[in-house]
């Protein structure tokens, strides 16, 4: 089994997401990949927000046409906070020790990567693939993260292991921003173009992002 892992807010789900999810399982010939909605309430800074609930059943409905795409409740479902060290190991122990788990993060995720909880256990479960955006400089990347970078990054499959590595992906950007796609549904725009259209009618029947 290859499994892939791709988290966010998905506040809400839009095709750019659903695009990338695609590239990540055809790049690394994974089985399936499993979007991860974030479950503790972040911080907003304005605007009106779904709830997880809301935010895990619109993942639901994108993934729905889509055979290699599923999607994990663990982190809207787990009380108090969802760290990525504990999706990981729980992933781990669900899918044994030969299963191939890769988790997906971006370049600046990777620069913070040494803020995160646990972070140096986090390749003891899963191998990261990072998605890097053109311009990306590894010199820049912080001292604590530049000798993981160096010793376990991989450029071909020809020693595929279950965790420890990192391989760096040119995968399509996420060019589409929710927080635009949030204000464009405040101003009754229309954004046919960017939501898969059962996203888009479970928002119209929920009455989501509205300002009134």
């Amino acid at each position: 089994m290859r499994l892939g892992l791709f988290g966010g807010t998905f506040d809400p789900i839009h095709n750019a997401h659903l695009r990338m999810a695609e590239a990540f399982a055809a790049e690394l010939a994974l089985d399936e990949v499993r979007l991860v909605p974030a479950g503790r309430p972040y911080h907003r800074s304005h605007g009106p927000h779904a709830t997880p609930a809301q935010r895990l059943a619109m993942a639901e409905l994108a993934v729905d046409d889509y055979p290699r795409l599923a999607v994990d409740a663990r982190e809207v479902r787990r009380p108090g906070a969802a760290y990525t060290i504990d999706t990981l190991a729980e992933l781990r122990a669900e899918s044994g020790p030969d299963a191939e788990l890769w988790f997906l993060i971006g370049g600046d995720s990777l620069a913070t990567l040494h803020t995160w909880k646990r972070w140096d256990e986090l390749l003891h479960f899963a191998n990261l693939a990072v998605a890097l955006r053109p311009g990306f400089d590894p010199a820049a990347l912080p001292a604590p993260i530049q000798p993981l970078w160096r010793a376990r990054q991989v450029s071909d499959f020809s020693n595929r292991t279950a965790s420890g590595t990192i391989r760096p992906l040119a995968l399509p950007p996420v060019d589409i921003a929710a927080t635009d796609i949030r204000l464009r549904l405040a101003r009754g725009d229309a954004v046919d173009d960017v939501l898969p259209p059962a996203v888009l009618a479970y928002i119209r029947q929920h009455r989501l992002y509205r300002t009134i």
